[in-house]
């Protein structure tokens, strides 16, 4: 498969110019998701500017960069059709309050230290994130073949559209054997755009720019800072829509961006800072939101191209943004002679090296339980385009197969002493999905006067599992019959022992140090 991802360390020179391969390659997915979310387009392009230099500064994974998504012009685009319907331009407003909101949320998860959760996600879930996150960049792609009326462009435009993303794709995978001085993603755009500037005619960022506005031209000035809220009239209704927009927005973003950085770690073999990170994000959006942007979250996609071209410090996403603001500012003729088909090449290859070729070798060699995780998050990742929900449904998945897979493994062996006492050992975790099973297995009427349950290859995970002890004793007792109970944490004593005489606890001197955890 094809060489894309390089671990090696960055330098100032690879940074740079990275970054402006980054920058060229932000343009038509910002203008894309502006139009997704209903607001002009530079509303998106700034939002990229704005996340982009703020997580690139200050945040906790250098080389990654964030902008305006998909995921999140989704999420926002409700907001800004409810607030239309209030009254003429108070989308926007709705629109900038959320991602305010959102960014102080994010700040708050940060501040908490609530990014480690990004470790529970397990393996599969991530392999399934990543390949239907593959999945999706690719089919967005296919837009580029059509016309606005959804159309497909006539044969001789697509013969030349797919002859130059061939090109662009030959570029990238083979320049750098002739030399690594500049990166192979930039060569290929460059050169590509010569080829269409003069010689094979092709859809440009211009003709794109000309079919959502009717324009044609990328440019203005440098936004000014506005505070939106006092546009809105504020009920009961528009708080419910800005609060429930802001929280889903928060962790939609926090979830793709938390992801993101994982992956990045994997790719540079180095480990970023989750909650510093989240912070960043939030003062990212509420800046955003502020300036006049659409916020925004981390974008696997630019950043896979930004690790390729050999971004690892944060120099890469400073230049990102700012060569960014430039073109919006005065570059913006040059840009709109960038071909499309370029940066669809560019994006095919970051489908290439962001699958999970991997998945496949799976089949037969992991339990079925793993495939289906993988396979549910791939799809729902797909088919509803919510990142976030594919990640939660992926983490219950696996936590679900987890628990049903340890309930099967609580084993109960029973050993007759000399002295009428019969000893039950326990082996296994005694959790909420397992107590049941472990109950049936004992039985008051058939037991002696006396039993032991050690605990010595076992541990109590829950509260569900002390009520059932609870319960259990309870039922030997109406019987006329008394249970010890053996090797319990000093945590698991201490509670049993709330019962009164109704458990007898024998303490070991070898009893484990372990905590439960409460619910």
């Amino acid at each position: 498969m094809f060489d894309l991802l390089t671990k090696k360390r960055g330098n100032w020179k690879d940074d740079i110019l990275s970054g402006l391969t980054v920058a060229l390659a932000l343009v038509p997915e910002a203008i894309a998701f502006s139009f997704a979310a209903g607001v002009d387009p530079l509303v998106g392009l700034w939002a990229a500017v704005f996340m982009g230099f703020i997580t690139a500064s200050i945040g906790g994974r250098p080389g990654m960069i964030s902008g305006a998504t998909g995921a999140i012009a989704v999420v926002v685009g409700k907001a800004v059709q409810y607030g239309d319907a209030q009254g003429e331009g108070l989308g926007l407003q709705y629109l900038f309050t959320v991602i305010m909101l959102a960014g102080v949320i994010q700040i708050a998860f940060g501040l908490l230290r609530l990014g480690r959760f990004i470790r529970l996600v397990p393996h599969p879930v991530m392999m399934g994130f990543v390949n239907g996150l593959a999945i999706v960049i690719l089919m967005a792609q296919f837009t580029s073949f059509k016309s606005p009326d959804g159309s497909w462009l006539p044969q001789d435009q697509l013969m030349v559209i797919g002859a130059l993303i061939v090109v662009t794709m030959l570029i990238i995978q083979y320049f750098p054997k002739l030399t690594k001085a500049v990166p192979s993603t930039l060569m290929a755009i460059v050169s590509v755009g010569l080829v269409s500037y003069f010689w094979a005619d092709s859809k440009t960022v211009s003709d794109v720019l000309y079919e959502g506005t009717g324009s044609g031209v990328l440019s203005g000035a440098f936004p000014l800072p506005s505070i939106p809220t006092g546009f809105i009239d504020w009920n009961w209704e528009s708080i419910k829509v800005i609060g429930g927009t802001a929280l889903t927005v928060a962790m939609v973003g926090l979830i793709e961006s938390l992801m993101t950085l994982q992956l990045i770690d994997d790719l540079t073999e180095t480990r970023g800072h989750g909650n510093r990170e989240c912070i960043a994000q939030g003062g990212a959006n509420f800046m955003s939101g502020l300036f006049g942007g659409m916020g925004g979250c981390a974008m696997i996609g630019q950043s896979l191209i930004n690790i390729k071209s050999g971004g690892r410090g944060r120099t890469s996403g400073v230049v990102a943004a700012v060569a960014l603001a430039i073109f919006i500012m005065v570059g913006g003729p040059v840009i709109g002679q960038i071909p499309i088909a370029a940066l669809v090449g560019v994006m095919f290859m970051v489908v290439i090296g962001t699958f999970e070729w991997s998945t496949f070798k799976t089949f037969g060699r992991v339990p079925f339980s793993e495939i289906f995780v993988i396979l549910a998050v791939t799809l729902i990742t797909v088919f509803l385009h919510n990142l976030a929900l594919a990640v939660i449904a992926g983490v219950i998945l696996s936590a679900l197969v987890f628990a049903w897979e340890s309930a099967k493994h609580v084993r109960l062996n029973p050993q007759d002493r000399d002295d009428g006492v019969r000893v039950y050992a326990l082996q296994g975790l005694l959790f909420f999905g397992s107590v049941r099973e472990f109950t049936e297995r004992l039985s008051p009427s058939e037991d002696p006067d006396e039993i032991i349950i050690d605990f010595l290859e076992a541990r109590v995970c829950d509260y569900s599992s002390l009520e059932a002890l609870n319960a259990l004793t309870e039922r030997y007792k109406k019987s006329g019959k008394r249970v010890r109970l053996r090797h319990l944490s000093p945590d698991c004593q201490k509670l049993l022992k709330r019962s009164g005489p109704l458990v007898e606890v024998e303490v070991a001197e070898d009893d484990p140090h372990y905590t439960v955890a409460r619910i």
